[in-house]
């Protein structure tokens, strides 16, 4: 575009670039709202398309007015003042919408996969699976995804590009130090792959993490966060996960098998405590049915050790029936069986009468 032909009526040179801008932002906004429409319509059975249509909108909406301005101004003599600061903001602009504009896609993908395999249904191993490889892969391809992003941006700078070489040509020590800075995020970064590839914790499963019971609430890329059973929150980093040993309860399936102790007098008699145990399982909601045993553990010289065995679905049903079944077996003990509690024995000497079982004496 020439001055003659573009200004002829002697107004303001940027009076026509403005127009033309405005009026290519109209057709741009009327345009993506037509086919922003017209694919709800078509993606409206379809959780992926439906998720991608809706997540997106705003940031494609903005990309493509951005490279529709970019347009008008690539097609303006590089004479008019301003236009090459304005292109290179223009292209700023679009390097920052274009970023968002696939943060946005990620996370449509990442709620779609999550929408498709739900976890609040019994069997949901398969579910949680998914939905730990999806969050954490989310979050590292968001990471990849803003580093391009940011990257890009700064090489549209002439002086970022001349440092850049200049650092890569003299990387010796300033490489290593910058290497030994960004090992904690590297290290994390890798270890939440590993975790999204090989699956040792996934959402909702039951941790013993450094003695801690909790359920995994949150993985992000960097930390997991581990909600207590008193609803405390602890915070780990994921390489822990990778370096350091812990119990999953949850790694194949939710079932568990809970033990309640009780201490009785070698007198108590067993199979009464046995029949006791099987009508507490079988009359509480959280018991599984498959395993109620009961059996002599232990034993020293006061009294003998019995070790209960319930079995249920998950482990928060399993503590329940824990406490039921301790509970139910005490009240059992002392309602029927009192003499049997554990006691202490010991010999009173009366001098004026011999040693034997006339100086025995129960002490409760």
């Amino acid at each position: 575009m020439t001055q003659t032909t573009l200004f002829g009526f002697g107004l303001p040179p940027w009076f026509y670039v403005i127009a033309v801008a405005l009026a290519v932002t109209l057709l741009v906004l009327a345009v993506h709202r037509a086919g922003a429409a017209a694919l709800r319509r078509v993606t409206r059975s379809r959780v992926i398309g439906r998720l991608l249509v809706s997540f997106t909108y705003q940031a494609s909406r903005y990309a493509l007015l951005l490279i529709a301005l970019q347009i008008v101004w690539s097609a303006v003599d590089d004479a008019l003042p301003g236009i090459r600061t304005l292109r290179h903001l223009t292209g700023l602009g679009l390097i920052a919408m274009l970023t968002w504009l696939a943060i946005r896609a990620s996370h449509a993908v990442s709620a779609a996969l999550i929408e498709l395999h739900p976890a609040n249904v019994d069997n949901n191993l398969d579910a949680r699976r998914v939905q730990t490889q999806t969050h954490v892969l989310s979050r590292c391809a968001n990471f990849l995804i803003v580093l391009i992003g940011v990257s890009a941006a700064l090489m549209t700078f002439p002086g970022v590009r001349q440092i850049g070489t200049s650092l890569l040509a003299s990387a010796g020590v300033a490489g290593l130090v910058a290497g030994i800075a960004a090992r904690p995020v590297l290290g994390n970064l890798i270890a939440g792959l590993q975790i999204a590839l090989t699956q040792p914790i996934r959402i909702d499963d039951v941790l013993i993490v450094q003695g801690e019971w909790g359920r995994v609430e949150e993985i992000t890329g960097t930390y997991v966060v581990v909600c207590l059973w008193d609803e405390r929150r602890l915070i780990v980093p994921l390489q822990w996960f990778i370096e350091n040993p812990f119990q999953n309860w949850t790694r194949t399936t939710s079932q568990i098998i809970g033990t309640v102790y009780l201490w009785v007098d070698y007198g108590m008699p067993l199979e009464p405590l046995r029949a006791e145990l099987n009508r507490l399982c079988q009359g509480a909601p959280e018991w599984d049915g498959r395993l109620s045993l009961l059996q002599v553990t232990d034993s020293n010289e006061r009294s003998m050790q019995l070790r209960a065995l319930v079995t249920a679905a998950d482990s928060g049903r399993n503590w329940d029936l824990r406490c039921k079944v301790r509970e139910g077996l005490m009240s059992f003990v002392r309602q029927h069986y009192p003499t049997y509690l554990p006691r202490v024995r010991a010999t009173l000497d009366d001098p004026g009468e011999p040693h034997g079982s006339e100086g025995m004496h129960d002490v409760h």
